[in-house]
């Protein structure tokens, strides 16, 4: 294949903001009465967009007042992020050696992206390439947001390779027409995650950035055997 666009997700691929999102939502979600952990949260929640989000608090958790439990909840994970949050481990390098046009595709919210990953220099390797779901009218695992991507960047989908670590970017990246590459952080308490997102239809699937950059780097001789 020809490698016109990568387009990345951003939580637990390029920052290692999952831990601190569960952690902290947890925390909120239990003092609203829920009784749930950091490791539930991060099995049912990771991946989804905010609307999703509260479908499940207020549908499944029963959570009233579900603004200010939110309201409480982005004060403190917000906060931690400029405590604490971190690129992935080698990510940075990684998209800094990379040629190739590339772009941040999340289900995290605008103001969310700028409060995360625009605390980083790693933003400016991709910045204004940096969207949200806010853009388009269905998140992922829809195929829009991957449309808009390709669109923006007038690029056939075909050409666009989407490494993202959770089934609804990789349903969504499938649904556009894209290679999609799923992304496992070593450090993932989950078991499953390769096989989950093997059977969501990811073609790849690399366990860090090491292993991501030789999954682009084989990609990249297919296509060099292939002329």
């Amino acid at each position: 294949m020809q490698i016109d666009l990568l387009i990345f997700d951003c939580d637990g691929v390029l920052i290692n903001s999952e831990p601190i999102a569960s952690r902290t939502l947890a925390k909120a979600l239990q003092d609203a009465g829920a009784a749930i952990t950091a490791e539930e949260v991060l099995v049912r929640f990771t991946g989804n967009s905010p609307g999703a989000i509260r479908r499940i608090c207020t549908e499944e958790l029963g959570i009233e007042n579900l603004d200010a439990v939110f309201a409480a909840w982005h004060l403190d994970i917000y906060s931690e992020f400029a405590r604490s949050l971190e690129p992935m481990p080698g990510m940075e390098r990684l998209v800094r050696s990379l040629p190739h046009r590339k772009c941040v595709a999340s289900n995290s919210s605008t103001d969310r992206l700028s409060k995360s990953l625009g605390l980083l220099d790693l933003w400016h390797a991709f910045a204004p390439a940096v969207f949200s779901s806010d853009r388009v009218a269905r998140p992922k695992p829809a195929p829009d947001l991957f449309h808009f991507c390709a669109e923006t960047f007038a690029v056939d989908p075909k050409n666009c390779v989407v490494i993202d670590d959770s089934s609804h970017g990789i349903t969504g990246a499938k649904a556009a027409g894209m290679v999609a590459i799923g992304f496992v952080d070593p450090a993932d308490p989950r078991p499953d995650r390769a096989r989950v997102l093997a059977e969501a239809g990811a073609a790849l699937v690399a366990r860090g950035a090491e292993e991501l950059e030789k999954v682009l780097a084989s990609l990249e001789a297919r296509q060099v055997a292939r002329a």
